[in-house]
């Protein structure tokens, strides 16, 4: 066995300290060969009961356990912080750099050489990934994996997506309430993360594009016993990775990111995905901002998944998964040379793929829509960028100018977006303010507003809407988001006042407030900020610093890694 492992400065000491180590990790009945050098993997492990997405983890921790010890490592499974999507308020997005702290922390403190992250529900994997990326210890994520297709009436229906429709049928008169609330069971009918395209499953499938998870990881079934096969594989191969020296940074490279770039455009991934990626990218050093999304503009859409499409990610998998759309991106010259967590080159994920469905994945030549990645927005609006989503959108939307009717916090949308006689038509563009990282603060997802509800019974189905939010990734509409800077921060968006007129066009990139520089500056100069929700705590260093979401919304004293070994003992 090799002596110079990491681990062996906490379990190979022949002294108090090498003593106190080993004679307490004892207690739990592991015996003296299992501290003989050989590599300590840690399991990194979000599994909550109150994150119903990652609540079969406990189950997928065995499995990588038996994959470890049979590549003669010895696994140790550890918690940290879990983000429940639905269940968290006011947004999980808030906690997700707190999730990042406790992995790198933990990971930095305990004596192991390599770590598993097993997660899944949006935030868990951009936040785990972040954590381990700033210690650069050898690391392979295994996902929760998706829910079963949701049923109700003989259709499928999906997270996320459906709760959208079928709460704006109710609004509509078109779904009776009763309705309603019998759709609920029907929708998760099993263990795992939304079986939409949502972030979840856009995460995992960009993980799995950027080679950071085996092949196969992000569709499978949460339920699927080839997920706990897979889960397996991934012990036994992290243990290889640790005698190779195979680390995040080696895979994380610019070409895995334009990869994962190239993927979520192909997959019709989540916006969310824009502000993990930068945040990941600023963890490991690489140069990405919103420029870098452009690359993906071209490329169609070419899986068939709710919210873009019509299937769901049960459907995804039996059609072939990731490795189909890697191997449609390979063959038509987009993929990029980028080293895997196998050791070799992304290709060899796409080798071999065959698609069983072509209705669910596409080709390039009969995608389910042409150049739907996503649109980077600029102007007077968003001096740093903001981002919608062509594939979820209405096209005739998407080149539009019209009056602004404002929302000036998220209660003013709520206690006037019902009222009969607000002043709206189709065309005007709705704004919302103070719903950006420092304004909420944590940047929700409520950047798709509702419908007025004069013009849900009219038969509105879509609108603009423009705010410093996020929307869920299972949800669509022409909807322009992440705006930057954002209000709370003193961008533009704060000066927008209702009847302002705004001119929208994806095909140039552009976001103009059709107001001169000179009224701007004399609003600007009247301006003041709203006093923050929090004064204390977590939340309070969270407001103090973090970043716009063009940085990705990560705290500004964590951006970077520290690799330095830990030499002071605790006695």
């Amino acid at each position: 066995m090799t002596k110079d492992r990491r681990s062996q400065g906490w379990y190979g000491k022949l002294d108090k300290d090498g003593f106190i180590h080993r004679s307490w990790m004892k207690n739990q009945g592991f015996p003296d060969h299992a501290f003989d050098g050989r590599p300590i993997i840690g399991i990194c492990n979000t599994w909550s009961e109150l994150t119903p997405c990652n609540s079969g983890l406990r189950d997928l921790a065995e499995g990588v356990k038996r994959g470890v010890w049979e590549a003669g490592g010895f696994p140790v499974e550890f918690p940290v912080m879990s983000l429940g999507e639905t269940q968290m308020k006011p947004t999980a997005m808030l906690f997700r750099n707190l999730l990042a702290m406790d992995v790198e922390e933990s990971i930095r403190a305990y004596g192991i050489d390599g770590v598993v992250l097993l997660g899944g529900c949006d935030k868990t994997t951009p936040g785990q990934l972040m954590g381990a990326a700033s210690v650069d210890l050898p690391a392979i994520v295994v996902s929760s994996g998706p829910m079963l297709n949701g049923k109700y009436r003989g259709q499928d229906i999906g997270s996320g997506t459906d709760v959208w429709k079928f709460s704006e049928a109710v609004r509509a008169g078109e779904m009776t309430l009763k309705d309603f609330m019998n759709a609920e069971s029907g929708m998760s009918r099993s263990k795992g993360v939304c079986m939409t395209m949502g972030t979840a499953s856009t995460m995992a499938s960009l993980v799995e594009a950027m080679g950071m998870s085996l092949p196969t990881n992000a569709a499978l079934p949460a339920v699927d016993a080839r997920r706990m096969a897979l889960a397996h594989l991934t012990g036994k191969r992290i243990v290889e990775m640790v005698d190779e020296g195979l680390k995040p940074s080696d895979v994380l490279t610019k070409e895995a990111f334009e990869n994962a770039i190239l993927a979520n455009a192909a997959v019709g991934g989540s916006t969310n995905a824009v502000v993990h990626l930068l945040a990941l990218a600023g963890r490991v050093g690489i140069d990405l901002n919103l420029k870098d999304f452009e690359i993906g503009s071209d490329i169609p859409l070419l899986v068939n998944c709710m919210p873009s499409g019509k299937y769901l990610m049960e459907d995804f998998c039996y059609a072939g998964g990731v490795p189909v759309v890697l191997q449609q991106l390979r063959d038509h010259g987009h993929l990029r040379a980028a080293t895997t967590v196998l050791g070799g080159d992304i290709s060899v994920y796409a080798e071999g793929a065959e698609c069983f469905n072509d209705d669910v994945i596409r080709s390039f030549e009969a995608p389910v829509k042409p150049a739907a990645g996503l649109r980077v927005l600029r102007g007077n609006l968003a001096p740093n960028g903001a981002i919608v989503k062509p594939s979820a959108a209405s096209d005739h939307l998407l080149e539009h100018e019209g009056e602004a009717f404002v929302f000036e916090s998220i209660e003013d949308m709520k206690a006037n977006i019902d009222r009969e006689d607000l002043p709206v038509t189709p065309d005007t563009i709705l704004v919302l303010k103070g719903c950006g990282p420092k304004g909420y603060p944590g940047m929700p997802e409520v950047g798709n507003m509702p419908i007025p509800h004069k013009l849900v019974t009219q038969g509105v189905k879509d609108m603009i809407r423009v705010s410093d939010a996020r929307m869920s990734g299972t949800a669509f509409g022409t909807v322009i988001l992440h705006v930057s800077p954002e209000a709370q921060a003193g961008g533009p968006l704060a000066l927008v006042r209702t009847g302002d007129r705004i001119r929208v066009s994806a095909s140039d990139g552009e976001l103009e407030l059709l107001v001169s520089a000179e009224d701007l500056a004399t609003r600007h100069a009247e301006w003041r900020p709203d006093a923050p929700h929090y004064t204390r705590g977590y939340a309070k260093l969270y407001v103090d610093h973090v970043l716009q979401a063009d940085k990705g919304a990560d705290l500004d004293f964590l951006v970077g890694k520290d690799t330095r070994p830990v030499t002071r003992e605790s006695h």
